[in-house]
């Protein structure tokens, strides 16, 4: 057990990102903080209509030790941070912040490592190649997570480049070569539960894993889509849990 008291002084934490308020971090940490009875730390919510609010808020909010960073803001955020981790770095994607006494301010991504954990215990043997859905700041950590897993991946998207394909382009064959789908869109999340990603989900086999990023509600209609079809599927929660553990260690460092 840790000693009852890590801060000294009242200590503040939070969350900054759009329309945050079903935020699973701040539920988490307030019922953390209240468990170690860590009674001088705090959790909140910011929510930023746009990025350029995010200089005033650091200026007028006082204590403040730590951020995390949800969408839309994991890659707009870099250029108002002093420094990075080179794993954020190489990510190009930031989720978590630490605040100086000097409020200096450096960049951390714990998404690679929470997805990583969370997808591991799923893997067989045939799990050697990934589809991203998406391109936002949350597919690069799943991208260098990937990397990391030695999994080969591509990323599909609506409007996509020459490197990547597009949602029409996916067929039976490539279902059978990638099996392993990654939903990092927000299609799905609460209030629009009846959305997800534009896919033919009769493709999905149970030789598949479908696992999204979502994690309200508990089961999105792309995992319910490909549960159908025998798929294996996840949910973001674990996920956002071992994210949530790792920025803890950090702030605590």
């Amino acid at each position: 057990m840790r000693k009852k008291k890590k801060f000294k002084k009242q200590v503040k934490f939070g969350l900054i990102g759009r329309n945050i308020s079903y935020s699973f971090s701040r539920k988490y940490f307030t019922e953390k903080f209240a468990l170690l009875h860590f009674d001088n730390c705090e959790y909140l919510n910011f929510d930023l209509p746009t990025i350029e609010d995010f200089p005033k808020m650091i200026e007028e909010i006082k204590g403040l030790r730590g951020l995390n960073v949800t969408i839309p803001y994991k890659e707009e955020i870099i250029p108002y941070l002093d420094s990075l981790s080179k794993n954020a770095k190489k990510i190009g994607a930031v989720n978590t912040i630490t605040i100086s006494k000097k409020k200096k301010l450096k960049g951390y991504n714990t998404d690679h490592y929470g997805f990583r954990k969370a997808l591991l215990p799923l893997l067989e043997e045939h799990h050697t190649k990934a589809l991203i859905l998406g391109t936002g700041g949350a597919s690069k950590a799943i991208a260098f997570a990937l990397r990391k897993l030695k999994i080969e991946f591509d990323y599909v998207s609506r409007t996509p480049s020459e490197y990547e394909l597009s949602y029409e382009e996916l067929t039976t064959d490539i279902f059978k070569e990638y099996t392993i789908i990654i939903n990092t869109t927000p299609l799905g999340t609460h209030p629009n539960v009846e959305e997800c990603p534009p896919l033919n989900y009769t493709l999905f086999t149970p030789q598949h894993i479908a696992f999204d990023l979502v994690y309200n509600p508990k089961e999105t209609t792309f995992m319910k889509k490909a549960k159908e079809q025998g798929a294996k599927v996840q949910n973001g929660y674990e996920m956002l849990v071992f994210q949530a553990e790792k920025a803890w260690s950090i702030w605590n460092k």
